[in-house]
């Protein structure tokens, strides 16, 4: 069961999380929690502050700094400062009435803080921030959320272990988005559990943080809790993989632009793979992979109303029904368009081309090709000026920005007779710059302007599914 953060936001959302847990007692848990909702993004402010002060300070030139401002910027001690203030008022709220639990949480909440002043501290005098460094901080969300949330699961009765999911989760040495070892993963989360099991009902660790094989941190990139959540469930064969989040399921598509949207209460694990993809946030792309192998079902739940629904998604083989299933998009992309003669009747072209996004380690979502023209998406402009100047070296290059790209997604897409004509029938107001079908059967994309998104959605929407 893994709770992100929004359904571990605050004191109320943990004791929901307790009353699921305990609802399910009857079956050995693992719980994954997450950071508590926007403490990621407050941590990686605190590191980036930290990294400037030295800097700042050279430029000022103050005359008598005290030793405290001559190591951690003011910006910094005041987001930790809050940050440790959150935490121990939540503390205080969930273990109201336990003396003894309070005075524990409290104290490993205060050693933690100090702990992450000090690697602040360091930070800020070598005016160096490494990913590993970034690592490091990042992890002091989860550790603290587990360790409050462990101890308000013994205040209420239930039988809990705590893990650190660094001791099972090996990844390799990419320290901010580590690839997992799975072989050696698939022989810690037994061993781990086996023996925690043995007294307890329940075994709580941390999402998104993981360690290299000889312990020096990293974590599995952003939205990691989910990958984590199923590299356990696939490791100790478990009978289900629940993602508690905040709405009630896969939706046909995001609320937020239509208000139509319905959950969806059975769909194929192609298809959520397709839509977590192509921009649907529910879950993380990488949460399908390690469930499919397994076989293992996964969950999507509501934590505010955990009496829903929600949606299960199952093996391919185990949904029959066909058709259009959900709109998924990613809001803003980049349109890479290639040009070159040399492209005709040519071989090794395409190869040379995904060699330079490769050596910038830089994914292209879509692909259309023409005999001289090659249209690309990607979602980062991170060193895009760089694939640039290589690729126009050999080509013509233009990019057009402020695009949006849009995918419908079910089953045997392709064997369902005249869906081209609903889908753009629908969009046919609005311009469509590049169009991308037959590399899977369950998925039609295309690119729209960016300020044409929630128009286009909704027109798709209203088509399919009211």
């Amino acid at each position: 069961m893994k709770f992100g953060g929004t359904s571990v936001m605050d004191s109320e959302a943990v004791e929901r999380l307790i009353q699921i847990v305990g609802r399910n007692s009857s079956q050995n848990t693992v719980v994954v929690v997450s950071a508590l909702a926007g403490v990621t993004d407050t941590l990686t402010k605190i590191a980036r502050h930290a990294v400037k002060a030295q800097a700042g300070k050279a430029m000022n030139q103050p005359e008598a700094p005290d030793e405290k401002h001559l190591d951690m910027t003011d910006e910094a001690a005041v987001l930790t400062s809050g940050l440790e203030h959150r935490h121990l008022m939540m503390a205080e709220e969930l273990l109201a009435g336990n003396d003894v639990l309070l005075r524990e949480t409290t104290d490993i909440v205060k050693q933690l803080f100090a702990k992450l002043n000090e690697i602040v501290r360091v930070i800020s005098v070598l005016e160096e921030l490494s990913d590993m460094s970034m690592a490091k901080i990042l992890s002091y969300g989860e550790i603290l959320s587990s360790s409050i949330i462990y101890k308000a699961m013994l205040k209420s009765g239930l039988r809990c272990a705590f893990a650190d999911a660094r001791s099972m989760i090996v990844t390799d040495a990419k320290y901010l988005k580590g690839e997992p070892q799975t072989d050696i993963i698939c022989r810690k989360v037994p061993e781990l559990l086996d023996r925690e099991f043995l007294n307890n009902d329940v075994v709580i660790t941390q999402g998104f943080i993981s360690a290299t094989a000889d312990g020096a941190g990293t974590t599995l990139g952003r939205g990691g809790s989910d990958y984590t959540a199923a590299l356990i469930g696939m490791a100790a064969n478990a009978t289900e993989i629940q993602i508690w989040t905040d709405v009630d399921g896969v939706h046909t598509t995001d609320p937020r632009k239509v208000d139509k949207a319905r959950s969806i209460s059975v769909m194929s694990f192609s298809e959520a793979a397709e839509l977590s993809f192509f921009g649907a946030k529910v879950l993380h792309p990488a949460t399908i992979q390690p469930a499919v192998e397994k076989n293992i079902p996964v969950r999507v739940l509501n934590s505010m109303q955990p009496d829903r629904q929600g949606t299960l998604i199952l093996r391919d083989d185990g949904v029959h029904e066909n058709g259009v299933r959900a709109i998924s998009f990613k809001e803003n992309i980049t349109v890479i368009n290639v040009f070159s003669m040399k492209m005709l009747n040519a071989f090794g072209f395409l190869t040379r081309l995904f060699e330079v996004f490769g050596k910038y380690g830089i994914s292209v979502d879509l692909i259309s090709t023409s005999e001289v023209n090659v249209s690309m998406t990607v979602d980062s402009e991170s060193s895009l000026d760089g694939i640039i100047t290589e690729l126009s070296q050999f080509a013509a290059v233009s990019v057009s920005r402020e695009k949006s790209q849009v995918s419908v997604v079910g089953k045997n897409l392709k064997e369902t007779t005249g869906l081209a004509k609903r889908i753009f029938g629908a969009v046919s107001d609005y311009n469509i710059t590049m169009i991308s079908q037959g590399a899977s059967d369950i998925n039609i994309s295309f690119v729209v302007n960016r300020s044409d998104l929630t128009a286009v959605v909704g027109s798709l929407h209203s088509e399919f599914f009211e």
